[in-house]
Order: C-alpha cells, then structure tokens, then sequence
C-alpha cells in the first residue's frame, strides 16, 4: 500500500499564545503532519516556535508561504494582521486554522469568503469551547430532549485581563479590533451549534470611544431562541480562574448550567430532580480539525460555519459601535442538525 502523505503545516503568525493549539496537535498525529516553518513579525518569536520542531523561522508569511508550500497553516497572530495572512495562505493553496478572532472587519471576512471559495479550501476556526467535556454533555441531553425545545441561553464570559503581560498591539483599539468581536464569538458558535438556527437579528453595547473597552453585551435571536451573551476582561485578579465561563440553557421541559471553569453541568427537569451530569471525555481545541484534514474531509467547523459565527460577531461589534442598532442575519449553512445533535 502507498505511503499516507505527510501534510506539511505552517504557522502564519504567532503572536497569540492560541498558536499552541496546533503545536500541541503534532505528537498526536505524527507522522501524519510536519511542521516546517513559523512566521511572525518578532524573529525571537519565530525562532522560539520554530526550534523545537527543526521548523524555519521567518518574519514574512509571504516569503514563507512561497518558500515552503504548505498543505495546511495555523493562524495566530495579530489580530488586525490575520485577514491578510488568511487570504494569503488560501491563494497559495493551503487550509487554514485559525484562532479566533479570523479577522477585524466586515469587509475583511468578505474578502477571506471569496477567497476560500476560489482556492477550494476550508477555513476553520478552532472553537474549543464545542470539544469541553460540559458542551458535549449537553449536546447529548438537547439531542434526548431531555431540555424538551431550547427557548432561552443566558451566557457570561468573563476574563482576566492582566494588563501588565499584555503585548501593546492587544491594548490597541486599532490592532485589537474589539470586545465583542474577540471574545463573544464561542458563545455565539454554541448558541447557533444548539439551536440549528439560520437567522435572527443581534444587538450590543459596549462602552463607545473607550481606547479598550473592558465589557460588552450582547442580545442574539436566533430562530425562535433568545440569547444574552455578557463579556469582559474584568475576572477580579484574587479569582482562581482566568475566567468563571457558564452558560444557562432554557428549555420547555427544563434547564441545565455549563460552569466550564468549576466542571459542572447541573440539570433540573419536569421529571428529574436537579443533579449534576456525567461528563464524557473533552477532545483538544485542533484535535478534531488535524484528523480530519489528515483524512480528506472538512472539519467539523467548516468555512461556512467560521464565516457564519465570525459575521455575526462582527455584526455584534457594530452594533456595539453606533449605539446599539439591531441588525438582521443570516446563514445558509445550520451549525448542526437539530435532530441528532451533532
């Protein structure tokens, strides 16, 4: 039998401590993947993650992307610098992974769209929260019915800042993009991801003409759900937690919490008594998107779902930046399919 091919990885940027959840990926799946080059504008960066894996460094995703060809990239830098990264790496032919956020503006995810659909390559984001062992526990319960039909998700997201580690680029309002377009969008996947949803309208509010804001708020419909998504960098620094996340789910025959920082699922119903669920095994950020790009097919977080998310986050963000302004979206691609679950 021929040899599998050996799937050449890069990573575009890599100024975001996210860049190791497709570093970490490689043991795992060897000798499926090798990793031949980092870029990043910091050389000592470059060279730091570059060295372990006898990988090239370089400080242009552009000399590198030429020089090395690779099958697949993981992107992971500054923020505002990802969608020219992104549609780079897909001209040249290659996947793309990518932390959140995939990039700043409307017009920017406009332009990585097209440029995944001319390439003929998957762009996906690695939203982790959808692999923690309390998502997939209640995955399983709304996929029983055990929730009866989800009507109402209350999340909160709450982060440490640690102002003092930030790089300066993270502090930009220029670099960074924004609150909400950052940290809301895993909250937003999981709200479309469980609800099977395929438009709605979205608002939000976050401090106007703050150089960084510190918090935001969101209100997602979504079908005929209803959502409240809250986000900050203000964690108390005494907290044990980088950040207390939860969301509440609301269904006609009961409700249950995800409190992914304490892992917890507590669930009450018309018939159960509330009790804490069974939590299966989590699966790592990129773990499922390596092997599926190893064996041919998409990930799970494909193109039209990064786009779908990404867009409706950023949507959130400008409503955030004229005051509040409802907006209407859409999407031709459902996160799942409601009568499995998956």
């Amino acid at each position: 039998m021929p040899d599998t091919p050996v799937l050449r990885l890069a990573v575009l940027g890599a100024a975001h401590p996210h860049v190791t959840y497709a570093l970490d990926e490689l043991p795992h799946h060897a000798p499926a993947y090798t990793l031949v080059a980092v870029s990043d504008r910091d050389p000592a960066l470059a060279a730091a993650h570059a060295g372990p894996h006898r990988a090239r460094a370089y400080t242009d995703h552009r000399a590198l992307l030429e020089a090395e060809r690779p099958d697949v990239v993981m992107v992971a830098g500054v923020y505002a610098d990802r969608a020219r990264t992104v549609v780079d790496a897909l001209d040249a032919g290659a996947h793309v992974l990518a932390d959140k956020p995939l990039c700043t503006s409307l017009p920017e995810l406009d332009a990585i769209e097209a440029a995944a659909a001319r390439a003929g390559r998957t762009v996906s984001l690695l939203l982790e929260k959808r692999h923690y062992p309390e998502t997939l526990a209640a995955r399983r319960l709304l996929a029983r019915g055990d929730l009866g039909d989800l009507v109402m998700v209350a999340s909160s997201g709450p982060h440490r800042l640690k102002r003092a580690e930030r790089p300066g680029w993270f502090l930009d309002r220029r670099t960074y993009g924004g609150i909400i377009g950052d940290l809301a969008v895993h909250d937003i996947d999981l709200i479309l991801h469980l609800s099977g949803a395929t438009a709605g309208t979205v608002a939000a509010s976050s401090p106007a003409g703050a150089p960084f804001p510190l918090h935001g708020a969101l209100l997602l419909n979504a079908g005929p759900l209803a959502a409240t998504v809250e986000v900050s960098w203000l964690t108390p620094a005494a907290a044990p937690w980088h950040g207390d996340y939860r969301m509440r789910l609301t269904g006609t025959r009961g409700t249950a919490e995800l409190l992914w920082a304490r892992q917890r699922l507590t669930v009450v119903t018309d018939s159960d008594a509330p009790y804490e669920a069974v939590l299966p095994p989590g699966r790592r950020p990129a773990q499922e998107a390596f092997t599926a790009l190893a064996a041919g097919r998409s990930p799970e977080v494909d193109t039209a779902q990064s786009v779908a998310v990404t867009r409706i986050a950023l949507t959130a963000q400008l409503s955030a930046d004229e005051g509040g302004t409802l907006h209407p979206w859409t999407t031709t691609a459902p996160h799942r399919s409601p009568a499995n679950g998956h």
